[in-house]
């Protein structure tokens, strides 16, 4: 039933693996794992996914049991048998490998953009949009008078470093909990295209971003996690060019910006899979505000953020199309089996 899925999933992530293979053999360099939140790749999301299968049986056992184990049990066993079908079994392991081999895939391939693409950067032509844009002023002195220097720094910084958990969490959730099986697969989907695309765009118009060309821009501001975060990109990204650095990887290219096109694809999802309107705020807002802390902070260019929301939308179109979703004039419909019809569409209200 979820072929399309299955086919798209898996062509994706061979298609990034085999790239950042053939790369680091020409380059003559080490594929890395790297690290992140809760450690490396390959133990992030099992322990996110093995959280969430906790979260998912122990309250039914604690509740169900009320101080009787085979109480509990029972209901442990009987949301196994309902919930975690073969389906969802492979839903949740085809998206984990797939989503784990592109997104290491991207990493390395990112890492080998100075070495592939060498000197080659359109950082002036950008900044010159920007200033065009802003009519002669930057974008980045608009903002630090708009919202100021102090507590907004921190607040900002803050909602823009929530993207580096947001992705592997939103993983996990969606393949976990989502009760229409499509909806997981459309997000893993879009998740696989995205980092792709991502990796496409660096290529196609290699950049810095405005705050590690223009950093005098940025002096103003005060010490965050962002500006501690760029600092140690900086440095991780001389390490590895000039210091031969190995098992490590540079992480600076700003076009287009994913952080603007992973939040927008995260709301885009819950717009039309989710019905809480709280949740649906919490993310729409969460979208403007990294967009705003993007350029507030010196990460990307208007374009950057641009191309951003363009590879998120025609990833969530295709990763759609592929989890079996029908975009018509009316809004969104899904083609289900008689066995699906108690479970719910996706609907943007």
């Amino acid at each position: 039933m979820y072929r399309r899925s299955h086919y798209l999933l898996i062509g994706v992530a061979a298609t990034m693996g085999v790239l950042a293979v053939v790369a680091a053999i020409a380059l003559d360099r080490t594929l890395v794992d790297p690290d992140g939140f809760l450690g490396p790749s390959w133990a992030r999301l099992p322990l996110l996914l093995g959280a969430a299968l906790l979260a998912d049986m122990l309250p039914r056992f604690v509740w169900a049991g009320r101080g009787h184990p085979g109480l509990g049990w029972q209901a442990v066993r009987e949301r196994w048998r309902t919930h975690w079908n073969r389906e969802r079994l492979t839903l949740v392991v085809m998206g984990v490998v797939c989503f784990y081999i592109t997104y290491v895939s991207y990493r390395n391939l990112k890492s080998f953009l100075p070495f592939i693409m060498g000197d080659t950067k359109y950082d002036r032509e950008l900044h010159v949009l920007d200033r065009a844009l802003f009519l002669g002023t930057e974008p980045a002195e608009v903002l630090h008078a708009v919202f100021g220097t102090g507590i907004s720094a921190h607040v900002l910084s803050t909602i823009y470093l929530w993207f580096l958990p947001l992705v592997p969490i939103g993983v996990a959730v969606f393949l976990v909990w989502s009760r229409n099986i499509a909806f997981g697969y459309w997000f893993a989907n879009s998740q696989v295209l995205i980092w792709t695309l991502g990796t496409a765009s660096y290529y196609a118009l290699p950049t810095l971003g405005p705050g590690f060309r223009y950093p005098w821009l940025y002096q103003e501001l005060p010490e965050t996690g962002t500006s501690a975060l760029m600092e140690a990109l900086f440095y991780g990204r001389k390490g590895v060019i000039h210091d031969g650095i190995e098992g490590a990887v540079q992480s600076v290219a700003g076009f287009a910006s994913l952080h603007t096109g992973v939040t927008l694809l995260v709301a885009l999802m819950i717009q039309y899979t989710m019905r809480n309107r709280i949740v649906k705020i919490v993310f729409w807002v969460n979208f403007g505000v990294t967009v705003i802390a993007t350029l507030y902070f010196g990460w990307h260019y208007v374009a950057d953020d641009l191309g951003g929301v363009a590879i998120a939308l025609v990833s969530f179109y295709l990763g759609g199309l592929a989890a079996g979703q029908k975009f018509t004039k009316r809004g969104l419909r899904q083609d289900r089996t008689p066995e699906e019809d108690a479970v719910p569409t996706a609907d943007p209200s």
